[in-house]
C-alpha cells in the first residue's frame, strides 16, 4: 500500500488558496492509499539552534536514529510521495517550512555521507509542492520556494518533482476564481499520474 504524506503549512486556515488545493489533491487520492496528514502550525517544532541543535548533534553521533526527536524525518523518508502545500512568502515560503525542513534533514534517514558524496535515502517516488502564489513567478528567477524544494527532491533521493502553482492571485487583470480552479485540475491530472 502506497503511502502519501501531506505535509500542511497553509497558514491562514481556511481562508487560505493554497489549503484548496491541497483538498484538491487529497481528493483526488485513490481510496487504496494510507495517508499522513502534518499540519506544521500544528506541530511543535524549534530552530536548531543552542542546546537543541547540541542535542541533535549527540544523537546523530551516537547513532540514536530511532529517538523521537527523528520522527518527522522517519515519516518523511517512509512516504511514497510526499506533497508538501505552502503559500508563496517573501519569494519562498513562510519561515516554518524552513523549520520543517530542517528537522527532516537527518543524515542516516533522509539522505547520507558517503565517501563519494551525499546520497538520498528517501524511497519516495514524487515530491510535490503546491502554492499559490499573488503575481507571475513561474520561471521567474526570483521565485526560490519552488527552485528549493526541487534541489531538495534530488538531495533526498526522490525520483521526481512537480510543481503545482496559482499564479496571479492578487492581480486584479486576472479572473483568480478560475485560476485556481485550473491550478486544482492540475492537481487531479498529476493524482492520476502518480496513482
Amino acid at each position: 500500500m502506497d503511502k502519501v504524506l501531506l505535509v500542511d503549512c497553509c497558514l491562514r486556515g481556511e481562508q487560505s488558496r493554497t489549503a484548496k488545493l491541497l483538498e484538491a489533491f487529497a481528493e483526488a487520492l485513490p481510496s487504496s492509499v494510507e495517508t499522513e496528514t502534518l499540519v506544521l502550525e500544528e506541530e511543535n517544532l524549534a530552530c536548531l539552534t543552542g542546546a537543541y541543535l547540541a542535542q541533535r548533534q549527540r544523537l546523530l553521533a551516537e547513532g540514536s536514529l530511532d529517538h523521537p526527536r527523528f520522527r518527522y524525518a522517519r515519516q518523511f523518508a517512509e512516504a511514497d510521495v510526499v506533497c508538501i502545500a505552502a503559500p508563496f512568502w517573501d519569494l519562498s515560503f513562510p519561515a516554518l517550512l524552513k523549520v520543517y525542513i530542517e528537522q527532516i534533514s537527518v543524515d542516516g534517514i533522509t539522505f547520507g555521507s558517503r565517501h563519494g558524496g551525499l546520497e538520498g535515502l528517501c524511497r519516495g517516488r514524487a515530491l510535490v509542492f503546491l502554492t499559490t502564489r499573488g503575481g507571475v513567478y513561474t520561471g521567474d528567477p526570483m521565485e526560490m520556494g519552488s527552485r528549493y524544494l526541487d534541489a531538495l527532491h534530488s538531495f533526498f533521493g526522490f525520483a521526481r518533482y512537480d510543481c503545482i502553482a496559482a499564479d496571479g492571485m492578487d492581480m486584479s487583470r486576472y479572473d483568480t476564481q478560475a485560476v485556481l480552479e485550473e491550478a486544482k485540475e492540475k492537481v487531479r491530472i498529476l493524482v492520476r499520474q502518480l496513482f
